[in-house]
C-alpha cells in the first residue's frame, strides 16, 4: 500500500469531477458580478443620450470615461455570455445533438455582438 505525502484537501483543492479547475464557475460569477454596475452606467449613459442632436452624443460617447465604461460593459457581456449559455443548455438540452447545436448558435453570437463595436464605422 503506497501513501502519498499529500491530503486529501490538496489532491482535490480546485478540480472536479472532470478533473478541470472550477474557471468557468468564477468567470460566470466575476462577470455577472460586474455586468450590475455595467449595466447600469449603460442605461445611464444611453438614457440621457435619448433625444439629443448627433452631435451631442458623438460628444458623449467620446468622453474617455464613458468609452471605457461601454467597452467594459461590451467585453462583460461577451465573456459572461459563453459561460451563461453553456450552463443554461446543460439544463434545457437533455440530447448531446441539440446541446451541440445551441452552442455552436452561441458562438455565433458571440462573435456578432463582439464584432461590431471594435469596427471603425
Amino acid at each position: 500500500m503506497q501513501r502519498s505525502m499529500e491530503t486529501p484537501l490538496k489532491r482535490v483543492r480546485g478540480l472536479g469531477s472532470a478533473h478541470a479547475g472550477t474557471d468557468h464557475f468564477w468567470k460566470q460569477r466575476a462577470t455577472a458580478l460586474a455586468g450590475i454596475p455595467l449595466t447600469i452606467a449603460f442605461l445611464v449613459i444611453v438614457l440621457s443620450t435619448v433625444g439629443k442632436d448627433f452631435a451631442t452624443v458623438k460628444a458623449t460617447l467620446a468622453h474617455p470615461l464613458v468609452a471605457i465604461l461601454m467597452l467594459l460593459f461590451v467585453l462583460s457581456s461577451v465573456v459572461h455570455m459563453p459561460s451563461a449559455c453553456r450552463s443554461s443548455s446543460k439544463i434545457m438540452c437533455m440530447k448531446k445533438g441539440r446541446r451541440f447545436c445551441f452552442s455552436c448558435s452561441t458562438r455565433s453570437s458571440r462573435l456578432r455582438l463582439a464584432l461590431p463595436p471594435l469596427s471603425p464605422f
